[in-house]
């Protein structure tokens, strides 16, 4: 165990033995639940818990000052009890539903007391405080005045709420986090460790490292890549960010705008499908859509933000008269990827098999799989000097994974442990089976802080589903926006922005998609976009100040303050502001709509606004703009965004016209020059 409050982020070949094992297990019996559903999916959440609750006090002490490390174990174990409780008496707790006896009382209040602590050493206060004013709600909500008043309830039946059945801390978050999430995340650790990162960031940087801008550009489009296996965006900002950020500095980029970049560019790999930040699965079960239609929804829009970005940056660079790298500096991009091409199957695979309408259980189980045949199969065909014999082994691999389709997920798990057996007894083999196995590890890691917010956000579940205070805040979103939907869609928006100062994505969406999209949806706003909506929001309040936790986590690389990055990020992420409200009065731009040429017509739309507006936010198009073309052009993409009549006939006019003007102004500037 480790003296840090950050223990887990250490590198994994140097934990203890016992934290190794145990997350080696959590790992371990996470696959074998997802391959083979040994267990119900109650136990399934209770011993996902128990796992996290273990490694968490193992690991976080009590503070820097009084670590207490065998108290963290004794807490530890007590919270496993607490799953081993739910699956021993998994039977007499379902047929005693709602009727708690008093070791039921005793676990169910320690369960509690457990995950409010694992969090709070987790995430620190903010998540835990507003977990607890809705749990005093609950408890005291009788006393209250007015509306938000409710029956009452006793401290028995919050417990019961909380503790047991499907309603509280063994909700829908959690078994996403036990299920779909832990097998993605778990995905991205094995594609981490093979050699991914270094892939996107090699390919980005040979393609664009060398043109105007070139290092920012890298951040954007790297970023945009990572996103799609790990979805966590100040994990990103602290990888990727360690490589950009300086580069970016070094060639004549401003700190803060450097940091800003990053920052910006690292969020943006939560709306980035597939993964999304694994918001995208919890959606998923929360609406009860297939998960193909929210990826779906935010394609285009995620296009359109890392477009605006890297738009952003380009401007910033031609005004700044900012370089490239030299090109022979940087790396050929098709050479990194001829090298390390077969790391794109699986991900190629994953992203078919969910789009073409599998389970994000199957498509991760079997991306997952295929990782890790990926990985041992190129141990050994190394050892192989012909190239024939290389492909008849692949064809060969291919050939017995096949068996998938008629005997089941045991053939390739067969496939997998021949593999293994081989790979002990060749040359270097040892090494790739000490990747993989730091890969379980790694992916228990990651799973935690997820895992755990996951949990903790049952406590609002649970109390909105036992008071219905959800149709009171609900009611009074409807009684604003039935004279104007957009304050309605402001209060909406201030109200993800507040909640989500500190506290993950996850909990963000799940705290306002279950007291404000509601409203939304009676408003008239069709349901994937009025998710979408708060979703997008949560994730640019890690954008805004004062809390900024992508922009602070940045500001440590950048050598900058996090509030100078903050305000940065938001004039670089400008379409994550914009493109929200505009699906809500154009879904055509979540792909809601069955006419192509209204979805055409709105992602021109769309992007002639960022555009436009990217221009004013960095003062610079062809040459630098006078403070009317700014407010010309702020006009002119506002028109465009818009939803009322005649407004894009104008915004098109008004465009045009900027356009003509500005252009005309620098070819007689050059004529003269």
């Amino acid at each position: 165990m480790t003296d840090s409050p950050q223990g887990l982020n250490a590198a994994t070949k140097d934990w203890p033995l016992a934290l190794f094992v145990v997350a080696l297990t959590f790992s371990a019996f996470q696959l074998i639940t997802a391959a083979f559903h040994p267990v119900s999916t109650q136990v399934l959440r209770a011993v996902h818990v128990g796992f996290l609750l273990l490694i968490v006090f193992i690991t976080y002490p009590t503070s820097k000052r009084h670590p207490l490390k065998p108290f963290g174990w004794l807490l530890g174990i007590l919270g496993f009890g607490t799953a081993i409780y739910q699956w021993v008496f998994e039977a007499d707790l379902i047929y005693r539903s709602g009727e708690l006896t008093t070791e039921d009382l005793i676990i169910g209040t320690l369960l509690i007391a457990l995950v409010f602590e694992a969090a709070r050493r987790v995430m620190g206060f903010a998540l835990p405080l507003i977990c607890t004013v809705f749990l005093g709600y609950g408890l005291f909500g009788q006393y209250l005045p007015g509306e938000l008043m409710h029956r009452g309830y006793g401290f028995d039946q919050i417990v019961n709420q909380l503790s047991f059945g499907t309603e509280g801390f063994y909700g829908t978050p959690t078994y996403v986090s036990a299920t779909y999430i832990f097998l993605f995340i778990l995905f991205g650790a094995f594609l981490e460790q093979a050699g991914m990162i270094k892939l996107f960031t090699d390919f980005a940087l040979g393609l664009f490292g060398h043109k105007s801008g070139g290092p920012a550009k890298v951040s954007v489009v790297s970023s945009a890549l990572m996103g799609t296996i790990t979805g966590s965006g100040v994990a990103n900002v602290v990888t990727t960010g360690q490589f950009t950020i300086p580069l970016m500095m070094r060639f004549g980029y401003r700190p803060a705008f450097a940091g800003g970049v990053e920052a910006t560019s690292s969020m943006g790999s939560q709306i980035m499908p597939p993964i999304m930040g694994a918001v995208a699965f919890i959606m998923a079960e929360t609406i009860n859509v297939e998960f193909i239609e929210i990826a779906k929804a935010a394609l285009v829009p995620a296009m359109l933000y890392f477009g605006s970005v890297f738009w952003m940056v380009h401007l910033e660079a031609k005004r700044a008269g900012l370089n490239g790298l030299a090109k022979e500096d940087c790396p050929n991009p098709w050479r990194a990827l001829s090298q390390r091409w077969y790391l794109l199957i699986p991900l190629v695979v994953l992203i078919g098999l969910l789009f073409s309408g599998r389970t994000p259980l199957f498509s991760g189980t079997v991306g997952l799989s295929l990782t890790a045949l990926v990985i041992l199969g190129s141990a050994i065909v190394m050892q192989v000097s012909s190239k024939w014999l290389r492909l008849v082994f692949w064809i060969a691999l291919g050939i017995l994974c096949a068996g998938f389709f008629q005997m089941g997920i045991a053939v390739v798990f067969g496939v997998i442990a021949a593999l293994v057996v081989v790979c002990w007894f060749i040359k270097g083999g040892r090494d790739t089976l000490q990747i993989c196995l730091h890969a379980l590890v790694d992916g228990a890691r990651h799973a935690v802080p997820v895992g755990i917010a996951c949990v903790l956000v049952g406590v609002i579940i649970g109390i909105v589903s036992l008071t219905g205070v959800a149709s009171t805040v609900a009611g009074y979103i409807l009684h604003v926006g039935q004279n104007n939907l957009f304050l309605s869609l402001v209060l909406t928006m201030i109200t993800c922005l507040v909640l989500g100062m500190g506290i993950p994505s996850i909990p963000n969406y799940i705290i306002t998609s279950s007291i404000a999209a509601p409203a939304l949806l009676d408003l008239g706003v069709p349901l994937i976009v009025s998710h979408m909506f708060v979703f997008y929001f949560g994730i640019m309040s890690d954008l805004t100040p004062p809390v900024a936790l992508a922009c602070f986590a940045a500001a440590p690389i950048a050598k900058e303050r996090g509030l100078k990055i903050s305000l940065w990020a938001i004039r670089i992420a400008i379409a994550g502001f914009i493109i929200p409200f505009m699906s809500v009065y154009s879904p055509a731009l979540m792909l809601q709509s069955d006419s192509v040429l209204a979805i055409i017509y709105v992602v021109f739309k769309a992007a002639l606004a960022i555009g436009l507006w990217g221009a004013v936010f960095t003062g610079y198009l062809t040459k630098p703009l006078h403070w009317w073309e700014r407010i010309w052009g702020f006009a002119a993409g506002g028109s465009l965004i818009l939803a009322t009549p005649m407004s894009d006939e104008l915004g098109f006019a008004l465009v045009g016209l900027f356009l003509l003007q500005h252009l005309g102004r620098d070819v007689l500037a050059r004529r003269k020059a």
